[in-house]
């Protein structure tokens, strides 16, 4: 998840709902955050798959948290590094297309 929320949060966001929203209407609102939340989760997973047929070979195990630039990087970098660490494999190959950067 995104969010690191302890046992002594989500009781304070639930009476802090209470009090502002009121008992009356909470699960009314409870029901209409949660067809918000769905419909992030379906816009994220939708924007994640077209951004993988866009992207072409070679990212079909895409994920959000690999967009994350830090991520992104040391992935693609890892590859690199760990060839260059080692002395008895040459690769005529580059990792990194020229073009992309």
């Amino acid at each position: 998840m995104f969010f690191d929320f302890g046992a002594g949060e989500v009781i304070g966001l639930a009476v802090l709902a209470m009090i502002l929203i009121g008992p009356e209407k909470l699960p009314s609102f409870a029901v209409e955050a949660a067809k918000y939340v769905k419909k992030i989760r379906d816009f994220a997973t939708s924007a994640t798959n077209e951004l993988k047929e866009n992207l072409g070979p070679g990212f079909e195990d895409l994920k959000p948290t690999d967009l994350h630039p830090k991520n992104f990087i040391q992935r693609q970098l890892s590859g690199v590094f760990d060839e260059s660490t080692s002395k008895s494999s040459v690769s005529t190959k580059n990792k990194i297309d020229p073009d992309l950067l």
